[in-house]
């Protein structure tokens, strides 16, 4: 079992929360409540920096395309090779409910 240095009772709770969102409009609500919208729009774009970097798309155009400082994305960048393995899940998840024949 994986073990995260983020692992305590109130991050616990936080998951737990997040795992029961049912719907976009629920995740809406409940994360302008969370957190500011520079919040949400940084997890947003370490997001779409991850997805890039798995296409290969280089540092510079990253930066270009997402406004991400090189820093940000030296920072996913090393997440992607040696993290816990948490956007590579997600952005496969990701990915196979955008290949042809999935349906919402």
């Amino acid at each position: 079992m994986y073990e995260s240095k983020n692992n305590n009772p109130e991050t616990d709770h936080l998951f737990k929360a997040i795992l029961e969102l049912k719907s976009m409009e629920e995740c809406y609500r409940f994360f302008d409540d969370l957190c500011t919208i520079r919040e949400v729009a940084a997890m947003a774009q370490r997001l779409e920096v991850a997805k890039l970097l798995r296409q290969k798309v280089t540092f510079n155009a990253i930066a270009e395309k997402t406004g991400a400082s090189t820093a940000t994305i030296a920072r996913v960048n090393k997440c992607l090779v040696y993290g816990a393995d948490g956007y590579q899940r997600i952005l496969d998840r990701l990915d196979e409910k955008t290949a042809p024949g999935w349906a919402d």
